[in-house]
């Protein structure tokens, strides 16, 4: 009788492992966003989704399990489903004239930072938009960062609700959003980012969320000139141009987008700009000493803002290490301010909060950062 012969088995790949479903981000969702998620995805009533966008905007939820008036079963859905994406406050510098620097810790392990300003009859929050900048502006020192990445929707909103609980908790306040005012003129360009700072602008003006007026949000671009136009047409905030120079070689040496985008461009677009009734737009004007803070800068400025409902915030350059640039004295910056002046331009002289900290204008570069930079 014959020895049985062994039969080889079939060599078979072994099956690939299900990638897990990717979370839904339900803070970067404006409100018809998220009533639909819920709807479809979830099979929910649309009140629910008025019942969660309060909670994640009105109040600032992190987690779902603060959501007490959500049922058991909908919160456990919502963590097999969605995410709230963590913004975590990695560090806080206190500046002596009452600002402080926030700088929070992205789920990848970057930075951003954003700025809380505080005045007798305001609160405002400079924010972010970008972790790192692509505009490259040689005084500034969020530009030698390069781009990193644009930040969601979300994470926009998340540093405004953040700053919120920590005015609210610092000074014994009651109130959800005791910030007023909104500069979007932290680290990043926003009008790069335009779809999730449109998104975020749509969450913070919203009724059923913080509820900001659009006279109290401002953004500031470089000149991104095709996209002034878009952010005109569809927000109704208010715009700030960094202008920085009175003619294109000045500019162009400081900031690249001007190659690009020259001033006859960018005032063009201004021009154009849909402005509500009484408003005006806000050229942001950093003096650099003997680079662009002559008599002659100033009646040159004068001369292109002459057809513009403007006015110039002039700010003293906050100086930087490596950078090569020095700031303006106190006399010269009154003197190119008076020049303005007699022409009927609005012209003021920023008063700089957080120059200690590293908190100014231009100076937002997680200069202090104590953890490594995550990899690019």
């Amino acid at each position: 009788m014959s020895e049985p012969t062994a039969t080889a088995l079939p060599v078979t790949e072994p099956l690939p492992v299900p990638a897990p479903a990717k979370l839904v981000d339900v803070a970067s969702l404006s409100r018809e966003k998220l009533a639909l998620f819920l709807s479809e995805q979830l099979g929910e009533r649309p009140f629910r989704a008025a019942q969660l966008y309060r909670w994640l905007h009105q109040r600032g939820a992190t987690s779902f399990d603060e959501m007490t008036d959500l049922s058991k079963a909908l919160r456990e859905k919502l963590k097999v489903q969605a995410e709230i994406v963590p913004l975590v406050k990695d560090l806080e510098q206190r500046s002596v004239d009452g600002t402080i620097k926030y700088r929070f810790k992205t789920r990848e392990g970057r930075y951003i930072e954003a700025v809380y300003m505080p005045s007798e009859d305001r609160k405002t929050l400079c924010v972010s938009t970008q972790v790192g900048c692509a505009m490259a502006c040689s005084f500034c020192m969020t530009g030698t960062l390069g781009l990193k990445r644009n930040l969601t929707a979300g994470e926009i909103v998340a540093q405004v609700h953040a700053v919120n609980r920590e005015v609210r908790r610092n000074e014994n306040l009651e109130t959800f959003r005791p910030l007023t005012n909104l500069v979007f003129m932290g680290m990043g360009e926003p009008l790069h980012n335009f779809e999730n700072l449109k998104t975020a602008l749509a969450i913070l003006q919203s009724e059923e969320g913080p509820n900001f007026s659009h006279r109290h949000i401002t953004v500031s671009t470089v000149g991104l000139v095709p996209m002034i136009e878009r952010f005109g047409q569809e927000t109704d905030v208010k715009l700030a141009i960094s202008l920085n120079a009175s003619t294109d070689e000045q500019r162009s040496q400081t900031m690249p987008v001007n190659r690009k985008w020259n001033i006859a461009a960018l005032l063009d677009a201004c021009r154009k700009f849909p402005l509500r009734q009484g408003r005006r737009i806000t050229f942001e004007y950093v003096l650099l000493k003997g680079f662009n803070d002559s008599d002659a800068d100033a009646h040159r400025l004068k001369e292109l803002l002459r057809d513009i409902p403007a006015k110039v915030n002039l700010i003293p350059y906050n100086e930087n290490p490596g950078l090569g640039f020095q700031t303006t004295g106190e006399e010269r910056a009154e003197e190119f301010r008076a020049i303005l002046a007699e022409a009927h331009v609005a012209a003021y002289i920023r008063k700089n909060r957080g120059r200690d900290i590293a908190g100014a204008c231009g100076q937002l570069a997680n200069r202090d950062e104590t953890a490594a930079e995550a990899p690019t």
